[in-house]
């Protein structure tokens, strides 16, 4: 903990959660991949999850209260959100012990492979008869990706595009299953050890830069029309699978 309170280190966190704050507030995603990915080149990887855990909760609550139709949202996406939930806290206990390069390089992989193929084909629509198992089974494929490394944003968005929601939609259910899955996350790294009160403190504290960096994202999304909100979701999460790979490689 003590490595982050270094000058030099502090400005370049602040940074790095302002940068992913903006990213967040134009494609409703990516804070918890761009911080954990970049911190991890800095600072012990558990330390970095452990430092985007209360940002990734109060930004989502926030970012699914601003967006509207919050609790008919959770009612919707309830199964997805319990599946995810009750996956990422038993994965994650499981893994605290587990080296996680391998898995940062498969994950890195399957998301550069979806992005591809995603770019440069249609994901075929998940009629409506089959929500709610492709809910259980997007919920608990999330769960199996999140509590490994922190980040469970694939298989949602895959199953997001695949139900072809609103760019509306997009941004809260996003919101509202980050912030479900943060909680049982949250939990697991408490209860290892990692949440200290010190580094709770300062989790709490770097909400405002990623809140600001939001916010100003959230200006540019108003303006993007929903072929090209769709395809910077996808170039980013291209980008996203790259640094992992890079990170798994280089750990």
């Amino acid at each position: 903990m003590a490595e982050v309170l270094v000058p030099e280190i502090l400005a370049l966190t602040v940074f790095v959660f302002l940068m992913a704050g903006a990213v967040k507030g134009i494609v409703g995603i990516g804070l918890p991949t761009i911080t954990i990915s970049m911190m991890s080149q800095y600072l012990d990887p558990r330390l970095a999850i452990s430092l985007t855990l209360i940002p990734i909760l109060l930004s989502n609550l926030w970012q699914s209260l601003r967006a509207g139709r919050m609790i008919a949202t959770w009612r919707r996406y309830i199964p997805f959100a319990a599946s995810l939930a009750v996956v990422i806290y038993l994965t994650a206990n499981f893994a605290q012990g587990l080296p996680s390069e391998a898995l940062v390089l498969l994950l890195g992989s399957a998301v550069i492979i979806f992005s591809i193929a995603s770019l440069s084909l249609t994901i075929p629509p998940l009629p409506d008869r089959f929500e709610r198992a492709g809910q259980l089974t997007a919920g608990a494929a999330a769960g199996l990706m999140g509590g490994v490394t922190a980040i469970w944003g694939p298989p949602m968005v895959i199953f997001l595009l695949a139900r072809r929601v609103s760019k509306e939609e997009f941004v809260r259910v996003t919101g509202a299953l980050l912030a479900a899955g943060s909680i049982p996350l949250m939990a697991s790294y408490w209860q290892a050890g990692h949440v200290t009160s010190d580094v709770a403190v300062l989790s709490t504290l770097l909400v405002i830069p990623a809140v600001i960096g939001f916010a100003a994202g959230e200006r540019v999304r108003a303006r993007l029309d929903s072929g090209r909100f769709r395809t910077a979701v996808l170039i980013m999460f291209l980008l996203l699978g790259l640094n992992l790979i890079r990170r798994g490689i280089a750990a």
